[in-house]
Parts: structure tokens; sequence; C-alpha cells
């Protein structure tokens, strides 16, 4: 049945329209199924073969879609990647029953339905009673890279009160995410040993953090891990006036910081753009001063503080004259 054809199509130019679970309301889009459809598309234009795709509007709002088609200006209709079955397949071939009908790289689970007889051939990748093939997807055109991108935000941070933008901030950024040809990595800073999600040491996440090639982040550790990694960092400050992201970038001599209250798609696409060039360099080279402590900080002053004797009623002033409070 798989490899033998059992109908013969219409007479006169040809045409193919090019369908699959992408094409369908009620489907999904993976990226398999759309590699799978670019290796069909390279070998018909190989052969030149005109084709069109049918699309489903969920995924692609503004292209073919099924509804829009006119069956009859198609000889040929195929049907690429994932399983054969379903009313939606089935309703392929009464409204392209004109057509021959041609299922490529498919899975068959029930070769009796419909849904797979309505084929005039199965090309299938898997069924009962053939050798497996492989997928359509492995020999599908290379693809160029496109950056990796982590994105750490938080909603929380509620001792700022009145001076929160964090809502505004997540939102404003992910939507300009949307925009951007990258592939975009939701990270949490939070360490957990009982859910597989999250990373359960700093190890781990420091892993995660050497492979990328850009974090876009709202948080002080979020910025700081980044830098570590010797991995640019475009951050927002979420707190209008600034406050520890914005202190943070300052001590870290780092540039690539956008106010809250100031976020435009404008100020970060600009810092987009450097921090995927030269911000790389300046990147590695904080990296480098963090290893090598270029620069003091705390733990290294932690150590004065302990071998200093204080005057309690001393440090209560100075505390006092300094946090403008009493000691």
């Amino acid at each position: 049945m798989y490899e033998t054809w059992v109908g013969a199509g219409p007479e006169g130019r040809r045409k193919l329209l090019l369908t699959g679970w992408f094409s369908f309301l009620h489907g999904e889009v993976t990226a398999g199924d759309e590699l799978a459809l670019d290796r069909v598309r390279d070998v018909l234009e190989g052969a030149d073969i005109a084709h069109d795709v049918a699309w489903s509007p969920g995924f692609r709002p503004d292209a073919l879609h099924l509804d829009g088609v006119r069956p009859e200006e198609y000889s040929h209709l195929v049907f690429v990647c994932g399983p054969l079955h379903g009313e939606q397949v089935e309703e392929l071939h009464r409204r392209f029953a004109h057509c021959v009908r041609v299922a490529v790289g498919t899975s068959v689970v029930a070769p009796d339905s419909p849904a797979v007889t309505g084929f005039h051939r199965v090309l299938a990748r898997d069924a009962s009673d053939v050798e497996p093939g492989r997928d359509l997807a492995a020999r599908a055109p290379a693809l160029p890279p496109r950056p990796v991108v982590g994105v750490v935000l938080t909603h929380g941070q509620h001792e700022y009160g009145r001076q929160r933008l964090h809502q505004q901030v997540a939102g404003q950024v992910t939507d300009w995410l949307l925009d951007k040809d990258c592939a975009r990595l939701e990270l949490d800073t939070r360490l957990d040993t009982r859910d597989w999600r999250l990373c359960a040491t700093p190890a781990q996440l420091e892993s995660v953090f050497a492979r990328l090639d850009l974090v876009v982040t709202d948080r002080l550790h979020g910025l700081v891990l980044a830098l570590r990694a010797g991995v640019p960092a475009l951050a927002v400050d979420p707190v209008e006036g600034g406050a520890k992201v914005t202190a943070q970038a300052r001590a870290c001599d780092w540039p690539a910081l956008v106010p809250g209250e100031r976020l435009s798609r404008g100020e970060l696409d600009r810092w987009w753009h450097w921090c995927l060039t030269s911000g790389q360099v300046t990147a590695r080279q904080l990296a480098a001063e963090f290893r090598e402590g270029v620069v003091r900080d705390g733990a290294d002053r932690l150590l004065e503080a302990l071998r200093t004797r204080f005057d309690d009623r001393a440090y209560r002033a100075d505390r006092a004259e300094r946090w403008g409070r009493a000691g």
C-alpha cells in the first residue's frame, strides 16, 4: 500500500499544495514539522515543481490558509510529516478529491482509517508493515545560527512600593523580544532541588549562562551572572529612579543599562546591537577582572570589619549620620 500508486491525477498543468498539521487551525506547528516542510520544498524547487504552502491562520495570519485556497487550482496535494489520523485529514480528501494525494514523512498508526486510505500514496516514516525511514527534518537545508538569549525577569521586589515598574517592564521587554530573530530561553536564578525545571546548584545555572550569546534581564543577579560568564547583559532597571540594578551596573562599569521609566524599543535595539557586537569583548574582559579580583568587594572589607573593635556609642552615632535615622 505504502509504495504503490493506487490512483491517477488530472492531466495538464501540475501545481502542488503542501499541507500538514501546520495547516490546520486546530493543529500545531513544531520545529520538526517546518524543517520537514523545508526538506520537501527544497526537493520540489530543485525539480522546478510549482507549489504553495497552506499555513494555520493561528501561526501565520498573513499567509495562504486552507480556507482561502481554491482546490481547482491544484493537481496534487502533499501532506507533510506528522500522524495520519482524524477528521481534519479526512476533510482534505473530500475537499481535494480531484487531486492526486500523497503523504510523505508521516506516521501510520491505523492503516485502515479513512485518513490513511484516502491517500493515493503514503511514503511513511514509520508504520507497522514497513521499515522505518529517517525523518525529513534530518536532511532539511542548513539554517544560519541565531543568537541564544537568556531572559531573566522578575515580577516581585515589593519593597520598592510605588517605585515598582516590574510588570510594565516585563510586558514591554517580552513584547519587544517577540520581534527579535533569536532563540529565547526563560531562566530563573532561583534554585530548587525538587523542581526539575529549575537548577539545583549555581554550577548548573552557570553552565547555562556560559552557553548564551546574550542575557536580557531586570534582575541584579541576572546581570552579575551573565558578566561572570563573560556574556553581555542588556539590563533594565525596573525601579523608577534606579535602584540595585543601576547601582550594580555602575559598580561593574557596565554601560548596557536602560532605566525602566525611559524604556523604549529604540533604546533596547541600540543596546541589543552593542551587546551582540563590541559588548562581547567588554563582557569577556569583565569576566577576567572578576576572576582576577581586580576590584575589592564587600568580602574583602568584611575581614577589616571583623578585625575592628567597635565602640557601641560611636557606632550608633556614625550609623545615624550615615543613614539619617537614630542608632
